[in-house]
């Protein structure tokens, strides 16, 4: 029974070993990288100058053209991340400023986010290989009722999420092979119309009266002085249960209500989401209203 114990203990040893190690490379992979996307981008970037930092999930990263604001002069960057949600947003800014990072305007998309105050976890466990390097993203995950396993156990999390984080990525984050995030300085053209995609129901849908991290977005911005912008866009004409817009902007009136600027079918990809043509309407408003000074 002795040598049992022994052997067992052994085991459990060269296991914790193996995983400390893996751990460790895993996390050197990612932390090395600055070519992969927006999320290790950031975590690289120090003391860089912005004019313009433009935040939110898809309808952001699709829906502001960047080079439009740098034809003006703007020094921009669009961080908008498909299928994130207010949580990664609030988190993605806090690195910004830990990077010492100055900003002078916010545009945020606020819209369709405003309905939930949880992670999503596709976007959410992209920032896990940096949650040792980053006090900021350490304290952003603490709230998370798998924080300690994902904190404490080495390579928990590259195995929990290893579909997003695991080898596949690890190994094009060593090779720093590139993503289409820095094209077009992080915008997401679209083009056309996709067949099936256009409607779209919000009737169900209901702000929430004081999101955490759209406050925490907001009480960031005013802490360090940026101008905060944040903004509805629009959805396509088959779109159901619009007054959602007109609630977003009873619970929170400072955000600018751009919902009917683009109102027309071809203007979209899908229905919640504007092609190329569309956005650059939206953006051209957005230009006008706030940057022709």
């Amino acid at each position: 029974m002795r040598n049992f114990l022994a052997y067992m203990i052994k085991i459990l040893v060269m296991v914790l070993i193996t995983m400390v190690i893996l751990d460790l490379c895993y996390t050197l992979a990612y932390v090395q990288c600055k070519k992969r996307g927006k999320i290790d981008q950031v975590y690289n970037l120090e003391h860089k100058k912005y004019d313009v930092v433009i935040l939110g999930s898809s309808r952001a990263n699709n829906h502001f053209v960047t080079q439009m604001f740098e034809d003006k002069g703007l020094i921009t960057f669009n961080y908008g991340m498909s299928g994130s949600s207010l949580f990664e947003t609030s988190l993605m800014l806090k690195l910004m400023i830990e990077k010492r990072c100055s900003i002078k305007n916010v545009i945020l998309d606020a819209d369709l986010n405003l309905t939930s105050d949880y992670q999503s976890d596709g976007i959410a466990s992209r920032f896990l290989p940096y949650i040792y390097n980053s006090q900021v993203t350490k304290k952003h995950f603490e709230s998370l009722s798998n924080f300690k396993e994902i904190y404490f156990i080495p390579f928990y999390r590259y195995m929990k999420y290893e579909t997003v984080i695991g080898f596949r990525e690890m190994f094009f984050n060593a090779i720093q092979k590139r993503t289409k995030d820095f094209d077009n300085k992080g915008y997401a053209k679209l083009n056309g119309i996709e067949d099936g995609y256009m409607e779209y129901d919000m009737s169900q849908m209901e702000p929430l009266s004081d999101n955490k991290y759209y406050n925490e977005i907001k009480n960031i911005c005013k802490e360090h002085n940026i101008n905060f912008i944040p903004v509805m866009t629009p959805v396509c004409d088959n779109a159901r249960g619009l007054d959602y817009f007109d609630k977003v902007k009873k619970a929170y009136p400072e955000i600018h209500n751009y919902e009917n600027t683009v109102v027309e079918n071809k203007y979209f990809s899908s229905c919640g989401h504007m092609n190329h043509s569309g956005a650059t309407l939206l953006t051209s408003k957005i230009i006008k209203d706030f940057f022709n000074k």
